[in-house]
């Protein structure tokens, strides 16, 4: 046995509480090098004459992710605490493996050999709404979504779509225009609406805000925004605002005031200026964000910096009933902020949803003090690879999602923001060269996939575009410019996960086959009482698919058709199946 390869540590993804009463343990251990895992568990003030009294639970294989295998079990311990360790079988031998390391039999003699989860404390439990599960989010990029009320237009504002999208041309979009059509999204069924920023701002982006406390005048007055959120939420739709707390913009007042009066302004430790005078150019002398001289890192340590950005976050709650705030280069703001900003919040709303924007390993940020989820890259990067660009086999893409899902806690997994594309990203179809069988495979995996999804707005009927700001076009709203077939599609797959609590969060994701040769894959999603089973052909050839589990009826819920099962399924150049099989 690897030894060396054999990984636990009791806490965070691999040792946590699910709810009030059940803890999930994770081991990790090299490809193909056991056979068999228990868990050795006991409390640890349980003694007789003998020793540690423990008892044994049977670890289930989760997945490998191409070098490691995972194993998996839940547990109970009925005072809330437990020592613990893990026996490892295979042909060769059998080991216990223990947070003191490796013994050929159990020590019973003292439980500080054991990995100890201390006590089970509701206080500790990662918490995230609950409606969030069985959400479909849609990001809106507001500047180009539709124009609603000219009258209000930014200056030199340019005739809709007439042209490109440039880093600084305006088409005039706000919330009218959204108003307007939201019969659209709730057509598709969308359930929560992502807005990129609304706050006064210099650019057609707004990541640079001017005043945190004021809509942008281009996209209306707070009447309009409240009128728009009732609307959202008389049709079921909930409202997540961005929040640019990392930095601020150019004409932000305060950065202003520090240009205007330097080492004498009031606000100069609400930046981190390296030296006076303050300089914007050739090189900027103070933190940024990237090294862009228009966004100066904001001081979140400064008390004053603090209250403001904290007040923001309880007015738009407060005020218009918001349901959740998207953080805006959320991994280099200091956690200490970010603890103070979650207590703020939920002290307002309990069930508002808390997003950070991390692109890399996130686990630090969400162990329930900080953030309730994050924008799943890894998902997302590994899903365009396999099935919108055919960079990597259906081996490597199974890989990668099997290291996403043990990369976190369950209840991490469940509210994970599992997005395609936004408006950092070349969209999906350009991305896929055109091709929208792919595309219909990648939305597939996407809104069957353990999570809440996110649609880029234009992404449901075809839109295309490459790296910011090509990603930004003006939404198509001529119908006969649309991809109303794509449209229809999204909106049965979406009709499926309301239908189906299995096809959303309420069932286990397991891979069943991931075929590097001929590309296909197969999974399932199980719950006590259904179970889902995915085949997806991302090749241009058929395939055969073989069955050697004894199924001989299915449900077939895309066609809504009875279907009996032979002994391999073929499935056409890039098609799929969704069965029900019990």
């Amino acid at each position: 046995m690897q030894l060396e390869a054999i990984y636990h540590r009791p806490k965070n993804n691999f040792a946590y509480a699910y709810n009030e009463k059940t803890l999930h343990i994770q081991l990790r251990v090299k490809k193909n090098d056991v056979e068999k895992v228990r868990l050795l568990y006991g409390d640890p003030y349980h003694w007789n004459k003998d020793g540690w009294i423990f008892s044994y639970k049977d670890m289930t294989f989760s997945g490998n992710d191409g070098l490691f295998d995972y194993w998996f079990v839940e547990v109970s311990p009925e005072f809330r605490r437990m020592r613990y360790g893990f026996e490892l079988t295979n042909d060769d031998e059998s080991i216990i493996y223990t947070e003191k390391g490796f013994f050929t039999e159990a020590p019973c003699d003292d439980v500080a050999y054991y990995f100890c989860f201390p006590f089970l404390h509701q206080a500790d439990i990662f918490r995230a709404p609950e409606w969030v599960k069985d959400t479909v989010w849609y990001q809106i990029f507001p500047e180009r979504f539709a124009n609603g009320n000219p009258s209000i237009n930014p200056k030199n504002t340019l005739p809709w779509g007439s042209t490109e999208p440039l880093r600084d041309n305006f088409f005039g979009g706000d919330f009218e225009g959204i108003i307007q059509h939201i019969d659209h999204l709730v057509d598709l069924g969308v359930t929560g609406i992502y807005f990129t920023p609304i706050f006064k701002a210099f650019s057609n982006h707004k990541y640079d805000t001017i005043d945190y406390m004021e809509i942008d005048p281009q996209f209306g007055d707070k009447k309009t925004f409240k009128r728009l959120v009732d609307i959202c939420h008389q049709h079921g739709i909930r409202v997540m605002l961005d929040a640019v707390f990392n930095h601020s913009g150019f004409y932000f007042g305060p950065f202003q005031d520090v240009l205007e009066n330097q080492e004498k302004s009031k606000y100069k430790d609400w930046f981190h200026l390296r030296e006076f005078p303050v300089k914007t150019t050739p090189v900027p002398n103070y933190d940024t964000f990237a090294f862009t001289e228009q966004m100066p890192k904001l001081n979140t340590e400064n008390e004053e910096v603090k209250k403001y950005l904290l007040d923001v976050a309880k007015y738009w709650i407060e005020e218009f009933d918001i349901d959740g705030w998207r953080l805006d280069v959320a991994n280099e703001v200091d956690h200490a902020f970010w603890r103070e900003f979650r207590k703020t919040v939920k002290s307002i709303k309990p069930d508002a949803y808390i997003l950070g924007e991390i692109w890399h390993d996130s686990m630090p940020w969400l162990q329930g003090d900080q953030f309730d989820a994050v924008m799943n890259y890894p998902f997302t990067q590994g899903a365009l690879d396999f099935f919108a660009k055919g960079k990597i086999s259906a081996e490597e893409f199974k890989n990668v999602i099997t290291n996403v899902l043990h990369s976190y806690p369950k209840n991490v997994n469940e509210v994970a923001f599992n997005l395609l594309g936004s408006h950092d990203t070349p969209r999906i179809l350009t991305l896929a060269d055109g091709n929208k069988n792919r595309i219909k495979l990648l939305l597939l995996f996407q809104l069957s996939f353990i999570g809440t999804p996110c649609i880029y707005y234009g992404d449901e009927i075809g839109m295309t575009g490459g790296q910011d700001p090509g990603c930004r076009k003006c939404m198509i709203w001529d119908q006969e410019k649309q991809d109303q077939e794509l449209f229809t599609f999204v909106k049965h797959l979406i009709q499926l996960r309301k239908q189906y609590p299995v096809f959303c969060n309420d069932g286990e994701f397991r891979f069943l086959e991931a075929d590097r040769n001929k590309n296909y894959l197969v999974y399932q999603k199980q719950s006590k009482d259904e179970t889902l089973l995915f085949m997806l052909n991302n090749s241009d050839k058929e395939v055969e698919i073989p069955f050697v589990n004894g199924i001989r009826t299915a449900l077939d819920l895309w066609n809504n058709c009875q279907v009996e099962i032979e002994d391999e399924m073929d499935l056409p150049p890039f098609g799929f199946a969704i069965w029900k099989i019990k």
